[in-house]
């Protein structure tokens, strides 16, 4: 039964036509009084139940759990109405109400379907190549590994790679970028994305339940259930408020008693102040906002892990930034590969790709692509162990072999020789990030680099127009550091840097400048964007530990959308004081109106349940934001942004 409930007060379809049949019911009443008296009885009761249905319904959940709420106050009062002789008052609150409660429903389910309708942009069937054969196969019997043929402007099945064929994608639905995205053999491509001009041949990379899609939609999901500070505050006061409305409500009637006024006026007096008093635009100003808010961020590529995460991006006043793959493109090239005692290029390469084969860092990325472009093959090392920040070590038959930072080596103990050391220096020199490579014996140099994002400094200087700081916190040489920094920026920089100490500069960041963003995309980011008031991560590149750690996620590779994120979440604070003062303001009126010049009944419900509809709709107008003068143009056209490296 308890289950049956439930699912009643969940599915709020029914609504509108409950509210149509209180409607009838109150003018059938109307009329009955003047045309067939015998029948008012009959359609006070059914404007009652009809229009206190849901309500009745939400109150005995609230109780059930220890709490009064709005709903039993507005039930107390039209009954109260009633048993004074003003059936009609309470019918036409009731009326007022319940068509209240069904118009906020509406407004909210507006928000909710925006998410739904990511559902739709995965198609319900795929067509499968099988021994040169086609097959159509609904989507769910896709398995990771398949071969699917997608022909132009059809809708992509599933996550994963392109084999053969060129086009165009169309991932504008999903991470907001504007222009299609040009795709060929190795290029990712993912569900519910619009092929353009071109046949694709794809090899599926993820099961259907865990395709970027299907990720996107649990996380907004998740954080729509999710509440704010501010909205459990008020939560919580309202547990309190409401017990106080009804004492202050029987308070006023013995006080009107007592200095003998008559029990008919002191009672609806009292029964006007419970409808006035009652929190309802208060309750529904922060959710309004907030589920808005977070739609309007889903259909732009920005996914809020929760209200919280809005009103915490709205006080940042500090955004820090890791360098590789967040201000840099995260396209690592192998530049050099240098050997040390004598042997070739390419043997000092298949070492340091054997070890790097199963990391997921871009420069590990980068080491095998260049192994591969060199027809090197690389031995096979099982047991591996990564060391965040600064290499990597692979164990293979009882012997080790480091590929790694200098500083890898300096923790290890291991001393570097002065020509080793002077062959790193003109490589950093070179703006390149060096790794050694050493089995014992010093093998060679790989000298990477990687090339500032192009918009990396307009996104800076949009940061700074917003009033925040920008600093980059980055694992590199401070010299490879400071050469990004002055491409896109930055003034502030804090290299050399392994995760924990990461995590202690945002600490440190907090405690001297206030809340801290950190935008980061590796495993060695997590624990800073943990750390940080609200980690941000590059959804599409990053590692799924980053992504899972953050608390927003960018799904476009562009660097200017972590303005975006914070000019949306104050327009969303903005909006939520906006109604917590609007909606406290109108309580305070129609109370001053109710003890000084007796307020009516329906006035009183006109003016609660109207505040109740305007904090809603001024809520929903954050599902259409836009971003507006955020950034501008900060590259002069034909200019290019300099080479940089990545470590």
């Amino acid at each position: 039964m308890a289950q049956v409930h439930r699912w009643i007060v969940a599915e709020r379809r029914l609504e509108f036509p409950f509210v149509g049949l209180t409607l009838a019911a109150l003018l059938g009443g109307l009329l009955a009084r003047s045309w067939a008296p015998g029948l008012e009885g009959f359609f006070w009761l059914a404007a009652y139940l009809s229009g206190g249905f849901y309500g009745a319904l939400d109150g005995s959940l609230a109780l059930r759990e220890g709490r009064l709420d709005v709903n039993l106050l507005m039930l107390l009062s039209a009954l109260g109405a009633a048993g004074i002789g003003h059936a009609e008052e309470g019918a036409t609150l009731l009326f007022l109400f319940s068509l209240s409660n069904a118009l906020q429903s509406m407004a909210l389910e507006r928000t909710r379907r925006a998410i739904r309708r990511l559902l739709d942009l995965r198609p319900a069937m795929a067509r499968r190549l099988r021994e040169g054969q086609e097959e159509w196969i609904p989507v769910e019997q896709v398995r990771v590994g398949d071969r699917l043929l997608i022909r132009p402007g059809e809708r992509i099945p599933a996550d994963g790679v392109v084999r053969a064929g060129v086009s165009a994608v169309d991932e504008s639905l999903l991470t907001g970028e504007s222009m299609p995205v040009p795709k060929g053999p190795g290029a990712p491509v993912f569900a519910g994305t619009l092929n353009g001009h071109g046949a694709l041949e794809v090899e599926v990379t993820q099961p259907a339940a865990d395709t970027m899609l299907a990720r996107i939609i649990q996380l907004v999901e998740t954080a729509q259930a999710q509440r704010a500070r501010t909205q459990r505050a008020i939560d919580r006061f309202e547990r309190g408020y409401a017990w106080v409305v009804m004492a202050g409500a029987a308070l006023t009637l013995l006080i009107a008693l007592g200095l003998g006024q008559p029990f008919e006026r002191a009672f609806y007096r009292s029964m006007t102040l419970l409808v006035v008093a009652s929190p309802c635009a208060l309750v529904i100003s922060t959710p309004a906002a907030f589920l808005s808010a977070i739609a309007a961020g889903a259909r732009r590529g920005l996914l809020f892990k929760g209200g919280g995460a809005l009103e915490d991006l709205a006080r940042v006043r500090v955004v820090a930034m890791d360098k590789t793959g967040t201000l840099t493109e995260n396209r690592v090239e192998v530049r050099a590969v240098r050997s040390l005692n004598g042997s070739s290029p390419e043997a000092v390469l298949a070492l340091a790709a054997a070890v790097e084969a199963r990391s997921e860092h871009p420069i590990a990325r980068a080491i095998l692509e260049e192994a591969r472009a060199r027809g090197v093959v690389p031995p096979e090392i099982r047991e591996v162990e990564a060391r965040p920040g600064l290499g990597v070590v692979g164990r293979p038959d009882g012997r080790s072999i480091w590929v790694g930072a200098p500083r890898l080596f300096q923790e290890e103990g291991i001393p570097v020789p002065e020509a080793v050391a002077a062959a790193v220096e003109a490589a950093r020199a070179a703006g390149h990030t060096v790794l050694l490579v050493y089995d014992g014996a010093w093998q060679g140099i790989v000298e990477v680099a990687d090339r500032v994002r192009p918009e990396a400094r307009e996104a800076v200087q949009a940061l700074r127009r917003m009033g925040v700081q920008v600093v980059m916190l980055t694992g590199d040489h401070a010299a490879v550091a400071r050469a990004v920094a002055q491409a896109v920026g930055i003034d502030r920089i804090e290299a050399g840097l392994l995760p924990q100490e990461k995590l202690e500069r945002i600490r440190g960041l907090a405690r001297d400048r206030g809340p801290v963003a950190m935008v980061g995309d590796g495993i060695n980011d997590a624990p800073a964007l943990a750390a940080a008031a609200v980690g941000i991560a590059m959804g599409r590149m990053g590692s799924d530990v980053a992504i899972e750690t953050a608390d927003v996620v960018l799904l476009q590779e562009d660097l200017r959308r972590v303005a975006e994120a914070i000019a949306l979440a104050r327009a969303a604070m903005r909006v939520v004081w906006q109604n917590v003062a609007f909606a406290a303001g109108v309580i305070v009126l129609l109370v001053a109106l109710t003890f000084g010049v007796g307020l009516p009944l329906p006035l009183a419900v006109v003016g609660h349940e109207g505040s109740t509809l305007l904090v809603v709709l001024n809520g929903l107008r954050l599902l259409g934001w836009r971003p507006r003068g955020i950034t501008g143009s900060a590259t002069p056209s034909g200019s290019s942004p300099r080479p940089a490296t990545s470590g």
